[in-house]
């Protein structure tokens, strides 16, 4: 029989019993829902870095000229256009995906169990923003093959277009094949700094964007768990604690992906124009591009893409947190009890708590002052 004194400890959280500062798992569920993000919405992307890159055949007057450009896209290329570098889009999205959730995770868990002082809003900010900047490495140059796979569209048009255009075409930009037809082009004619291009401007972008979303989507997060507590039925007495829906998952995920995204436009802008130049240098560096956009296209060339971005960012963010608590919720192993080894009877086992489910029906009763468990 289990005395009131002798528990030692209670259900404890699969981070505190089972997990180190790193879980494999969380690495995997970010790896597999960003990649199902970044295919489904690969589309919008290509039609958000053809108007950003201003010369791929894609002009936009005004923002609500959106399906104008797509129409344009087709026309010129055809629907496979729209899912040019998805090879390396794809690639690029699993790595970063997974040291992002992984290192928020990772970092969430170490700093509940072992700094709470530490733990709040910045503190998200932090583990997103390090956990995308690591990702980096491998994310930058899938996006420099990425785009200038998707701004050349298809075979026939990109050669249509450019046999009437009086602009000589560097030999790095030809038209590729493949990732590994691009990657090989781009190394010999750019090396490792045609890779890298834009490294800088994608840290500016991704590195506030990956903090301003996990700190917002963690905040909206604490205030559904306020409001609930505060305004809506309470629930039973020894009920369960409040479980997101995957509806409220998609909500919070998309809203966080959104807003951030849109802070984050006038960056993306200057890191697409410096990754697709080639070696026919346009911009000399950050500050010129930054200068020169200024000057010829005003603010307006700072939030060019601005649309389909955000249409990206809201449902491929949404897809990707949803994906990730579920699968937390469906495969992350639950944890044993721990319990005291004087509350074992002499033939190693315990008389009043038979199976788990005996386990999981034990609530605390005030009245009587008698410690149990809670899931």
């Amino acid at each position: 029989m289990v005395e009131g004194n002798v528990v030692s400890q209670g259900l404890q959280t699969p981070a505190a019993s089972t997990k180190g500062f790193f879980s494999w798992r969380e690495f995997a569920w970010g790896a597999l829902a960003s990649g199902f993000g970044e295919t489904l919405m690969h589309p919008v992307d290509t039609l958000k870095t053809r108007i950003q890159s201003g010369h791929s055949g894609v002009t936009l007057q005004k923002q609500s000229d959106i399906g104008h450009a797509l129409k344009n896209i087709v026309a010129m290329d055809g629907v496979r256009a729209l899912y040019r570098g998805v090879v390396p889009g794809l690639t690029g999205s699993m790595i970063t995906g997974a040291t992002y959730f992984g290192f928020i995770e990772s970092t969430k868990d170490w700093l509940e169990h072992e700094r709470p002082n530490l733990a709040g809003p910045w503190a998200h900010f932090c583990a997103g923003a390090m956990g995308d900047t690591i990702g980096s490495v491998v994310y930058v140059p899938c996006e420099v093959l990425k785009q200038r796979m998707q701004i050349q569209g298809s075979s026939k048009g990109w050669h249509q277009r450019h046999e009437v255009s009086s602009r000589v075409l560097t030999p790095s930009l030809q038209y590729y094949t493949g990732l590994l037809h691009a990657g090989r082009v781009v190394f010999k004619y750019e090396g490792f700094s045609g890779l890298y291009a834009g490294y800088l401007s994608t840290l500016a972008r991704d590195v506030p964007f990956a903090g301003f979303q996990i700190m917002l989507y963690e905040g909206m997060r604490k205030a559904t768990v306020y409001g609930r507590r505060n305004w809506a039925v309470a629930p039973a007495a020894g009920g369960p604690k409040h479980e997101f829906s995957s509806w409220e998952e998609l909500i919070m995920g998309g809203t966080a992906g959104g807003l951030s995204a849109f802070l984050t436009t006038p960056m993306d802008v200057l890191k697409t124009r410096l990754q697709i130049q080639g070696s026919r240098i346009r911009y000399k560096g950050w500050f010129d591009a930054w200068h020169q956009i200024w000057r010829h296209e005003g603010v307006k060339g700072f939030f060019r893409g601005a649309v389909p971005r955000v249409l990206w960012f809201v449902p491929a963010s949404a897809v990707s947190f949803m994906a990730v608590e579920w699968l937390r919720k469906e495969f992350n192993t639950q944890t044993t009890v721990h319990i005291d080894s004087q509350s074992v009877h002499p033939d190693d086992t315990l008389s009043s708590l038979s199976s788990q489910a005996q386990i999981d029906s034990i609530r605390v009763n005030p009245a009587s002052k008698q410690k149990a468990f809670e899931p």
